[in-house]
């Protein structure tokens, strides 16, 4: 799944001609050991699809991870070394640096939710508000930094939302058509505004209820109306400061959708050790 990804960035940015600055102004035999270094305190993730950039330019550079994905780093810290032919290292660097950056992003901003609520029993987990094509690589991130994933796709469970039972007419015939068209190992969702439809739900019978926008106070009237009978996810707002009193309404789960549509890069670079020609055999 990585590779098409990979490729895929290094067309949109060589185009038909190639790197042509680099072609002009760095002699083919010349190689490099270079780093890629933190700038600021974060967790990493994204080595694979930045191994890859490099890879695909030229085979004959060589990778060497020296802090592993999930790891935290400082400023200053080496991620890891690229060492091989400096046209490749060159040409690949943005694309590298753009997949490494992103996803150690989302990775830093998901370990940050992780912290806000140590102590409690609830999750973090990400969403489908994911960049379009990079769903499997964000959602990897998302784990990187200790969160957990919620569906993948659409196929994954049945997540019935407000549209969905103004539809069907109502909590109750929501929740009766999904049943009669899922599977037996299908889990089904139901997303509550109110706590009067989450005595409907309960009710009828469902597997998770999503708590969307409710206050700490309704939160855990709802935790404590749902009695472990359903999964109870939060949702809404959620920030590394409102977080901690989501938690201790005793949710099980926080999802949060800015986790991988608006989590900030972590700046990380690349920086030149050493030139030599290119080695002989």
């Amino acid at each position: 799944m990585l590779e098409p990804l990979v490729r895929a960035a290094l067309l949109e940015d060589l185009g038909r001609a190639g790197d042509l600055t680099t072609d002009a102004i760095v002699p083919a035999e010349l190689w490099t050991r270079t780093a890629l270094a933190a700038r600021q305190s974060g967790i990493v993730a994204g080595q694979d699809l930045a191994r890859l950039a490099f890879e695909l330019i030229d085979p004959a550079v060589r990778f060497q991870s020296l802090r592993p994905d999930g790891a935290g780093v400082s400023p200053g810290d080496v991620i890891a070394r690229v060492t091989g032919p400096a046209r490749a290292i060159l040409t690949a660097e943005r694309v590298a640096l753009n997949f490494l950056g992103h996803l150690s992003g989302i990775a830093t901003a998901t370990a940050s939710l992780v912290e806000s609520v140590r102590g409690t029993g609830a999750r973090i987990v990400c969403t489908r508000k994911t960049t379009p094509g990079l769903r499997a690589v964000e959602k990897y991130a998302v784990r990187a930094g200790g969160g957990a994933n919620h569906r993948f796709g659409l196929d994954d469970a049945i997540l019935i939302k407000d549209n969905h039972v103004a539809i069907a007419g109502g909590v109750r015939e929501a929740l009766r058509r999904a049943r009669a068209g899922a599977g037996h190992l299908v889990k089904i969702e139901l997303e509550i505004d109110t706590l009067e439809q989450l005595e409907e739900a309960l009710d009828e019978g469902v597997d998770a209820v999503l708590l969307d926008n409710m206050d700490p106070e309704n939160l855990m009237k709802a935790v404590a109306m749902t009695a472990g009978r359903a999964v109870t996810e939060a949702s809404g707002r959620i920030t590394p400061l409102t977080a901690p009193a989501i938690a201790a309404s005793g949710v099980d789960l926080i999802s949060a959708g800015w986790l991988t549509h608006s989590a900030a890069v972590l700046d990380i670079g690349l920086d030149f050790e050493a030139l030599e020609n290119e080695p002989t055999l």
